[in-house]
Formats: structure tokens, sequence, C-alpha cells
């Protein structure tokens, strides 16, 4: 998988193990980069900026990596860490939205999100870019059926906050104490049918303008952030 831009490679290239190539454009002189290359004996190699161009489609200013896929983990896996708070993606289509909320996570301190493996974007060369690099300190966890998922979460004790535009209570009014987790619907559409009859809670997020729904990422934001001081 390729990835690029200068703040996504200075993450990345700190875990040196998850590198196979390095591009570099003919003129790129980002000190810093050159010299964690350097000091890391790393290998790269010089291209032109149309060769870069044709490489990627997007802004890569001059440095473009490939890496490994990234290593998705299971259910299991998240449960035996047993981590207070989680992130739920029901079906999210847009790779900016993902990524954004990725970063919101890390910097919210939620370590793990839990995404189906069907019909919901997955990690790629935008999720990355847009993540700014954070996205190797989240664990994304696939599964493949939401509804199951939530089921075994709930027999782990677990509550479940679900956002809708029908919600019955305030966002700020739902006590968020004990292990919580928060379920971001489709950008489009909302949650499923079946998942929002297995949420414990629906909440909203009022409207003041003309404007009656949010980005996913930005009512993901707004939700993480309530959950987090409300624990406190």
């Amino acid at each position: 998988m390729l990835v690029y831009g200068k703040n996504v490679a200075k993450t990345i290239l700190k875990n040196k193990d998850q590198v196979k190539k390095i591009f570099l454009q003919e003129n790129f002189n980002e000190k810093e980069i050159l010299s964690y290359i350097e000091k890391e004996k790393l290998a790269y190699k010089r291209l032109s900026k149309a060769e870069m161009d044709r490489l990627c489609s997007g802004l890569h200013q001059g440095i473009i990596l490939d890496v490994l896929d990234y290593p998705y983990q299971n259910l299991q896996d998240f449960l035996e860490r047993e981590e207070e708070l989680v992130v739920i993606l029901d079906h999210l289509e847009d790779p900016h939205n993902l990524g954004a909320i990725i970063r919101t996570c890390e910097a919210a301190g939620i370590h793990s999100i839990i995404l189906p493996k069907d019909r919901e974007v997955l990690v790629n060369s935008t999720v990355m870019k847009t993540s700014v690099g954070t996205l190797s300190s989240i664990s994304l966890v696939l599964v493949s059926n939401l509804v199951q998922t939530m089921k075994k979460l709930k027999e782990n004790n677990y509550w479940i906050t679900g956002t809708s535009l029908d919600g019955n209570m305030d966002y700020r009014e739902i006590d968020y104490s004990g292990k919580m987790a928060l379920v971001i619907g489709n950008e489009g559409s909302g949650m499923s049918d079946l998942v929002t009859k297995n949420c414990d809670f629906l909440a909203k997020i009022p409207m003041y303008g003309e404007t009656n729904s949010l980005n996913a990422s930005v009512a993901a934001g707004i939700m993480i952030y309530e959950m987090i001081r409300n624990r406190k």
C-alpha cells in the first residue's frame, strides 16, 4: 500500500519495519526526514516529479512510502484487552471520515475501533493521510456481523450508545460510566435498523441552525469527548 505526505511519513518511518520502499522526489529536502533516513541507513529511490505523480494521485509533498498492509485484529483480541471504551462504525463509506475518526480516537485515548468487513471503507492511502499517521496507535477490529458483535459486547458488560437524529436522549444526559461502546452510523443513512434496535441508548445532538445533521466524523468527535468528560 502506498502512503504519502510529510507528516504521515514522519510517523510511519518510526516503525521502519512497516516500510518496504521509500520514494523521494529529486528536490526533496525535508531535513528531519532525510536525517532520520540517513541515521537508520534506510534505502530510498529518487524520482522525478512526473514519476512521483504517476505513483499516486494525491498531494505527496515529495515523499511516498510503500508500506505493509494494515494488520487488522479480531474481536477476541479486543475483548482480551478489557478496554473501557470503543467506537463502532456502521458501514462508513468516506475514507476521510474514517481517517478523521481514527485521529480523534487517538487524541482522546480510545485505542480500538470496530468495523464490519463488508460495505465499509477500509484502510487506504487516503485514510492514512487523513489520520496523519495516528493509525499506528489504533487497533482496527474487523467483524463479520455488527449486531452479533454488539450482543457479544453486551455479554462482556458493555453498554452501547448509538447516535441518531431520532434519538430519545440528549447526548449530554447519558451516563457514560462503565464499559461503553459508541456507534457512529453511515454518512447518508445513519445506523441500520437492526443496529439501532440493539443500542441501549440513542443519543441526539441538538441542532440550533438550519442544518439538520452533522458530518459523521464531527458527530463522532462531539460524542467521544462528551464520553471522556462525563467519566471524569
